[in-house]
């Protein structure tokens, strides 16, 4: 059995979202699609869509997710309102790295209007293919953590 992933995105990231679907497949993953569909382009809001992923990531129904707005700005902020959500929107190699070497980062946010689409694939497969260092780093979770309550 593959491993099921949450995507979610508002009306300004749901071509990116079609594609990045698209892609997870290919990499034999089931995806949990929570979005707006591809061809409809009406004004929704972004914290809706959020939460509802956020939400089953949180409860452990899904192990991961990707939220994509029209920055990714948006969609992190909501994200990381739920705890236990360490939501990182990333913009680069480095940054989609990082997000999961040193912050277990378990959602991935991007920006549908910002990232070159291609590059936006990359930025998944790192994420994806990256373990979480420990270490050091968990001390710093277990902070986060203690915010949360």
């Amino acid at each position: 059995m593959s491993e099921r992933i949450g995507i979610a995105s508002d009306h300004g990231g749901r071509v990116l979202k079609e594609k990045v679907s698209q892609y997870l497949r290919t990499l034999g993953y089931q995806v949990v699609d929570h979005g707006v569909p591809v061809d409809d382009a009406d004004s929704v809001d972004y914290p809706d869509y959020a939460q509802t992923l956020a939400k089953e990531v949180s409860q452990g129904k899904l192990p991961r997710g990707i939220l994509i707005c029209g920055t990714g700005i948006g969609m992190s902020i909501a994200a990381n309102k739920i705890p236990g959500i360490r939501a990182a929107l990333v913009w680069d190699e480095f940054t989609a790295r990082m997000s999961k070497l040193h912050n277990d980062a378990n959602i991935l946010c991007l920006g549908e209007r910002v990232l070159n689409h291609d590059r936006a694939l990359e930025f998944v497969k790192l994420w994806l293919n990256t373990e979480f260092e420990g270490s050091r780093h968990q001390n710093r979770l277990d902070k986060i953590r203690a915010l949360e309550r």
